[in-house]
């Protein structure tokens, strides 16, 4: 009652002054000073040097509740997503990312409409009724509708909602989640999620996580995956359309869903085969890098058209035109779910702490199961590399795909390997993902660790295959 019996005090004061009624207060040396406002905008980006616009600032997600309709005949969507959040500020207005074509016909914050704004090519602008203190929790509901757009970025790549000849399949790193619902798309902010989406029967659903029930009803059939560990917006995806699912269990009895598109399951035993390599591998990564991650395991074989392989989390798509998915190919991708989406890297220039150690994975594969030692594929990829002009641990914005992040990021871990010992080297390949299970990493945080971990000053070793441009001598 005090607050607000203030509160209408100021506002006669002010009515007052603007009428002449009363006279401004002098202001001398010893008047109190101008108090900072209660409230602020937030960020409207989270900091990343190489996608200044992308993530926010101001608040933490905790969760995301994507509920989704698709016409397959129009390729349009209809979607409210509800996002739990904590406001690390005072948050007098926060922006979501938002890209594309989507049109917006409802928003609210805590349950009340909240005006909003699109600003430039993603920021989506929401100032709330009343401001959010620092450390409560809101809510933010969007219902959207429209096509959503691809990014083809020149650089990079396709990414976000790619619609493909029976469905859409939606690939997310590293820009294109807000293609399709409004996120705060940072690789700092890790969330739970859960996808429900409603499509007409006879396409199936596929998603991160764990299936809830399937329902039917006018000729609908509505799906629900639930993740329920912290994910990285650029981890998420979306499968529609028509697969041939295989359903089993990994040797330590965790799930192992995998599922292949029917105009590419042409082969007696494909998916089988298919689930049976991916249980193996995870089962055998899971004996170096220590226990999987997440709840399930699996995959997806697709055709997409995008050209590659990408570690969504729990279930990696691999593209058909990315040519068979071989033994190394899936030790890459299911490496991943230790290096890249356990551990995600804060910012994308450390993203050779994704990619080497998953190219790592794939020498170890070679080793175990294809009789090539680990030092040939060092060796040979040492000699036939030949851009070595770049930094591995700062490629720059377009190079983050590059072989410099792949080729020599792996040959940095089997020179450390060389340098510290076999013995060493795998606490490191084990307790490193362990140590900073769902969380977030950089370089500087993985020196740091390995350095504590063997006693030794390794800043001269790492400066060399790290921050140095040209071939390190060996």
């Amino acid at each position: 009652m005090g607050r607000f019996d203030r509160r209408r005090g100021y506002l006669v004061m002010i009515c007052a002054l603007a009428l002449g009624l009363v006279a401004a207060p002098s202001l001398t040396a010893n008047a109190a000073p101008v108090r900072a406002p209660l409230f602020s905008p937030g960020a409207p980006g989270a900091g990343d040097p190489y996608f200044p616009d992308m993530g926010n600032g101001g608040y933490d997600v905790s969760h995301y509740d994507i509920r989704l309709a698709f016409d397959p005949r129009t390729k349009a969507i209809s979607a409210t997503t509800t996002i739990v959040a904590r406001a690390t500020q005072n948050l007098s207005r926060f922006d979501l990312d938002f890209l594309g074509p989507l049109k917006i016909s409802k928003l609210s914050v805590n349950g009340r409409d909240a005006a909003f704004a699109r600003s430039g090519a993603q920021e989506l602008v929401i100032t709330p009724r009343h401001g959010l203190w620092r450390g409560s929790t809101f809510l933010v509901s969007v219902t959207y509708a429209g096509v959503p757009q691809k990014i083809d970025d020149p650089a990079l790549g396709l990414s976000g909602w790619v619609a493909t000849k029976d469905g859409a399949v939606a690939l997310n790193q590293p820009i294109g989640a807000a293609t399709y619902y409004p996120v705060n798309d940072t690789t700092g902010d890790k969330a739970t999620y859960t996808q429900t989406v409603t499509v007409p029967t006879g396409l199936t659903v596929l998603a991160n996580g764990e299936p809830g029930p399937t329902t039917k009803h006018n000729g609908r059939t509505t799906f629900r995956w639930q993740m329920n560990q912290p994910m990285a917006s650029e981890l998420a995806m979306l499968a529609i359309g028509r697969y041939n699912v295989t359903r089993s269990a990994t040797a330590d009895g965790r799930p192992n869903i995998t599922a292949i598109g029917r105009s590419i399951d042409t082969k007696p035993g494909q998916g089988q085969v298919f689930n049976r390599t991916t249980a193996q591998i995870v089962q055998w990564e899971s004996s170096m890098y220590g226990r999987y991650p997440f709840d399930s395991t699996g995959g997806i074989h697709a055709d997409v058209g995008v050209h590659y392989a990408l570690e969504t989390q729990g279930r990696p798509v691999y593209d058909q035109r990315t040519s068979k998915v071989s033994g190394d190919l899936l030790a890459h991708e299911l490496g991943h779910q230790w290096f890249g989406d356990s551990l995600t890297p804060v910012h994308w220039s450390d993203i050779w702490l994704n990619e080497g150690f998953a190219t790592y994975s794939e020498w170890l594969y070679q080793e175990k199961f294809n009789g090539v030692p680990v030092q040939q594929s060092f060796a040979e990829t040492y000699a036939n590399e030949k851009d070595w002009s770049g930094k591995v641990a700062d490629p720059g914005r377009d190079q983050i795909f590059d072989d410099l992040v792949y080729n020599r990021g792996a040959m940095t871990l089997h020179a450390l390997r060389l340098k510290i010992g076999d013995r060493a080297f795998f606490q490191v390949l084990r307790q490193w993902p362990t140590t900073y299970r769902h969380g977030n990493v950089s370089t500087q945080t993985f020196i740091r660790f390995v350095e504590r971990l063997t006693h030794r000053d390794l800043d001269t070793f790492f400066q060399t295959w790290l921050y140095q441009p040209g071939k390190p001598s060996l």
